[in-house]
C-alpha cells in the first residue's frame, strides 16, 4: 500500500512539474528571478490541478466557469 501511495505522489509531483515546465523554460535565461518566481506562484494553482483538467478532457466536459463557488 505504501508503495502505491509514493507511486500515486510521484505521478502527480511530475504532472506538476510538466505544467510548470514551460514557464522555466520561457523565463529562465530571459527574466530575474523575483518575476520568475512571480509567474511561477501565478501558474501553481493551475499546475496542481492538474488531475482535474485531464479527467476533463477525458470526460469532454467543460472547464468551470471563473469564480465558481
Amino acid at each position: 500500500m505504501r508503495l502505491f501511495i509514493a507511486l500515486i505522489v510521484i505521478v502527480y509531483l511530475i504532472g506538476v512539474g510538466v505544467e510548470l515546465a514551460p514557464i522555466f523554460q520561457v523565463g529562465w535565461n530571459h527574466q530575474s528571478a523575483s518575476e520568475l518566481t512571480s509567474n511561477v506562484i501565478n501558474a501553481l494553482p493551475n499546475a496542481a490541478a492538474w488531475p482535474v483538467q485531464v479527467y476533463r478532457n477525458f470526460t469532454g466536459r467543460p472547464a468551470a466557469p471563473t469564480g465558481a463557488t
